[in-house]
């Protein structure tokens, strides 16, 4: 089709009511024209009174209001600049590209109809300049220039006045400079950062040289393409796209349960840190071919890989996983600035019985799919799929997984200028915007990760416990993919001895000769402000325990007990529960669990068979027990004015080693339960 009457249909179709537009799409679409393939027209000028946000933005601007001082959402980029550097001509290149693109002069508000964009005719910036006293050591040196870029980046973005760039240029020496570039999600994203750095070297080339630069007209701006992503989902491709994705992702969108080193906070934070994993020439060469034999690329069987670890991880056999898509697949945004980036969500099935080649053909077919349904925007699936939400983790998915092909390794490379040298600085991550991020880069060299963590989560030494299983499942797929994923080896060979050897060398040695509660008394000594007990939010330290049990051991010793001496306990799992058992054996007592759960009359055979000197209980037990006549009870939580002054000194008394410690009662042959002793040595040993 001829590039001008593309145009025009598509205008056509864009400026249609929502009833004829959607009548249009389907005659379209019967003719096998779908706006998919069609040119996007500039339209802003016809709807200038009110400029709608993409999907996306419309989250942004959602969150921001939420948290206009948060930070999570600004995107950095950092430049090492060596040699002579022309800074009014640098500012001068920045005001340029602003110019260029509209993103950068944008703000928002919000009017009778909803949120808008308003696009400014200027909206100009100048380059913050700091100095800064940098140590001689490298190690130091490079700490303080990554506490700047942080500075920087954790600096907020008011999206009602902007502007929502900012650029900050960091003097080490007169030769020396660190440029640090923030924008705000809103305005931009990781291909935009590229897109901008690449412009402003041009720009800067040429005014640096005293040269007036010409860039490619763009075709569109960013407002163009917002406006025609919003009239084409509203005229029914949004449903058509639902579709499909709800058949993927069906009703089940369970948070994923990895094990984790911290609770999860009830509101995200946001901080995060960075690990950087390795991959040797070998691995990366086994995991191309791997893919060539079976007819994938490098992404589907990372992401199946991931898929696998994060199963074998948590257990859950639906892993969904969140895959960023830079939706720039017309040739007219490939050079805009903007917020394009769309998420997918990528769940897989897992049966562990099943081989890694069938998952990575499942992978295969679910990111053939995803790519044919790429443009429905990840804010209106989870519109449409309704999960549960909530402020400590994202919806439909937790994790994230991003491949980079990188084909001519162009992120590692720097630009030389007539006498400047120009490199990217590596950032070290303080934010996360999920619980897990993996992000993978392909290059002609071989391959490269970076696990992004919620330090609220995760310890690094946890993290780098999973790069290393990640990578050691790796390998096992490259001996045989057919294994199935159960048992894939995660484990090296040091960390298995460990498991199955040295921690399951739990033999110790006791002596015999004392009692359990005596060295309980010792761990009193040695630790008495550390917890012993926690029972829901309840909690005793050993000090708090031991004193408790002895002010009781005093009251039973004044009710007769004493060495063989047996008293009865039933009372519900609790504090008490423990306080009452130890405070037995230190009057010197042998105690006799009676489980208030039993039926009565084998309760009631074992008051009368054991012939129990005392009984310990709970209030709300005391009136349901078939407690005989004339049998003492003490109720553990009225405790109050009966262990009022009593001693909280370990009683002194002498235990035998052989003394009875306590009585549980077992099925019997006859029918009948059967009471069976066992003495201190013994309880110790056990």
């Amino acid at each position: 089709m001829d590039k001008n009457v593309a145009l025009k249909i598509a205008k056509r179709f864009i400026c249609l009511p929502l009833e004829k537009r959607t009548l249009y799409l389907e005659k379209m679409l019967q003719e096998g024209v779908s706006p998919a393939n069609l040119p996007i027209p500039q339209t802003r000028d016809e709807f200038a009174d009110a400029l709608p946000l993409s999907f996306a933005q419309d989250r942004q601007w959602f969150v921001w209001q939420m948290d206009p001082h948060s930070a999570a959402y600004n995107i950095p980029t950092a430049l090492h600049l060596r040699g002579t550097l022309d800074v009014p001509a640098l500012e001068r290149a920045f005001n340029a590209v602003i110019a260029r693109h509209d993103s950068l002069r944008t703000t928002f508000g919000q009017d009778d109809e909803g949120a808008v964009q308003v696009i400014h005719a200027q909206l100009p910036m100048t380059i913050a300049i700091d100095a800064l006293d940098v140590a001689a050591e490298p190690l130091l040196r490079e700490q303080q220039i990554q506490a700047y870029i942080n500075e920087q980046l954790h600096l907020p973005f008011d999206l009602q006045t902007g502007p929502l760039l900012r650029a900050s240029l960091l003097r080490l020496a007169d030769d020396d400079h660190v440029l640090a570039v923030t924008v705000h999600h809103i305005a931009a994203d990781g291909w935009s950062m590229r897109v901008m750095v690449e412009e402003l070297v041009q720009l800067y080339s040429g005014f640096a040289q005293g040269r007036e630069v010409s860039l490619d007209e763009l075709p569109i701006q960013y407002a163009d393409y917002a406006i025609w992503q919003r009239h084409w989902m509203e005229a029914g491709e949004r449903e058509r796209q639902l579709a499909y994705w709800k058949e993927q992702l069906g009703s089940d969108h369970s948070v994923l349960q990895l094990p984790t080193d911290f609770p999860r906070p009830s509101v995200q934070s946001f901080r995060g840190q960075r690990l950087d994993v390795t991959f040797d020439n070998t691995l990366a060469a086994g995991l191309k071919s791997l893919a060539q034999r079976e007819g994938l690329t490098v992404f589907m069987v990372l992401l199946a890989s991931f898929q696998a670890l994060l199963h074998r991880y948590s257990g859950q056999a639906e892993i969904s996983v969140g895959v960023p898509n830079a939706n720039r697949n017309r040739v007219e945004t490939e050079r805009l600035i903007g917020f394009f980036v769309n998420t997918q969500v990528l769940k897989a099935r897992i049966d562990p019985q099943a081989s890694f080649r069938s998952l990575l053909q499942q992978v295969k077919q679910s990111a053939v799919g995803a790519q044919a349904h790429q443009e429905l925007p990840f804010e209106q699936l989870v519109e449409a799929l309704q999960p549960e939400r909530s402020l400590s983790h994202s919806p439909l998915f937790q994790v994230m997984f991003n491949h980079q092909n990188l084909a001519t390794g162009e992120s590692q490379q720097g630009t030389r200028l007539p006498g400047l040298q120009i490199n990217p600085l590596t950032m070290a991550s303080q934010t996360a915007q999920f619980d897990l991020s993996l992000d993978t880069f392909e290059t002609p060299q071989g391959l490269g990760a970076q696990l992004t963590f919620a330090s609220d989560l995760f310890t690094a030494a946890t993290i780098e416990r999973m790069a290393v299983h990640w990578q050691n499942l790796l390998q096992a797929v490259l001996v045989d993919a057919a294994q199935p994923l159960a048992e894939l080896r995660l484990l090296d060979a040091d960390e298995r001895e460990v498991i199955v050897s040295r921690w399951n060398a739990t033999a110790t040695e006791y002596p015999l000769e004392r009692s359990v509660h005596a060295l309980i008394e010792e761990q009193v000594r040695a630790t008495p402000d550390a917890c012993a007990l926690v029972f829901g939010e309840q909690r005793l330290s050993y000090a708090q325990l031991n004193a408790r049990a002895n002010q009781l051991a005093a009251v039973l010793i004044e009710h007769g007990v004493g060495p063989e001496v047996l008293v009865g306990i039933s009372v519900e799992r609790s504090l008490e529960m423990v306080v009452g058992l130890l405070a037995i054996l230190k009057a010197g007592g042998a105690y006799l669990p009676l489980d208030p759960e039993y039926p009565q009359d084998r309760l009631a055979y074992m008051f009368d068979d054991s012939g129990i000197a005392l009984l310990l209980t709970q209030s709300h037990l005391l009136a349901q027990l078939p407690v005989p006549n004339g049998l003492r009870s003490l109720v553990l939580d009225q405790d109050g004015d009966w262990l009022q002054g009593r001693s909280e000194a370990n009683p002194e008394l002498h235990i035998d080693p052989e003394n009875l410690a306590y009585v549980i009662y077992t099925s019997g042959s006859t029918g009948k339960p059967k009471g069976a002793g066992n003495r201190h040595s013994a309880l110790v040993n056990r």
